[in-house]
């Protein structure tokens, strides 16, 4: 009888060790740069979340567009830095980006899955949503003519 928590938590121990592992935990979801097309557009594989393929796709273009507006894309040759460099511009241009990142929106015109092939796809799956890595092309040289004639950024 002294031995039997012992071996509860041995068992325990062997349980947890057995159950099954998400893969989610081991892959980075930041936006990974591709290529670049010869006409300025990015390649981009970028992963979105959602409770279905579709929706985790929509999110994917989403966050590659997003990506591109205030992050910057770096490569190994070259640095793309951020469409708008304004500090806090997502927050004082609120309204224009709620309505250019709604489903559906404005940003659907700068980015599609067009160039996808079925091999490059990823897909990461629990019991509530989606990962899906998407490739993803953003036609970055368009985008940035469009926050200009918005008024978003100056050329």
């Amino acid at each position: 009888m002294k031995h039997l928590p012992v071996i509860v938590l041995l068992c325990s121990l062997l349980m947890i060790g057995c159950a099954k592992s998400s893969l989610g935990s081991f892959v980075s979801y930041e936006t990974e740069y591709l290529n670049t097309e010869n006409d300025g557009s990015l390649t981009l594989r970028a992963w979105g979340q959602g409770k279905g393929l579709s929706d985790a796709r929509e999110q994917a273009q989403k966050n590659a567009v997003n990506d591109i507006i205030f992050k910057g894309i770096n490569t190994k040759d070259r640095v793309y830095k951020p469409l708008v460099l304004e500090v806090n511009a997502r927050d004082k241009y609120e309204n224009y980006f709620d309505t250019f990142f709604r489903d559906g929106g404005a940003y659907t015109q700068f980015a599609s899955s067009a160039d996808e092939r079925e091999s490059a796809k990823v897909r990461l799956k629990n019991t509530t949503q989606r990962n899906y890595g998407s490739v993803v092309r953003v036609l970055r040289s368009e985008l940035r003519q469009k926050l200009i004639e918005d008024g978003i950024i100056k050329p």
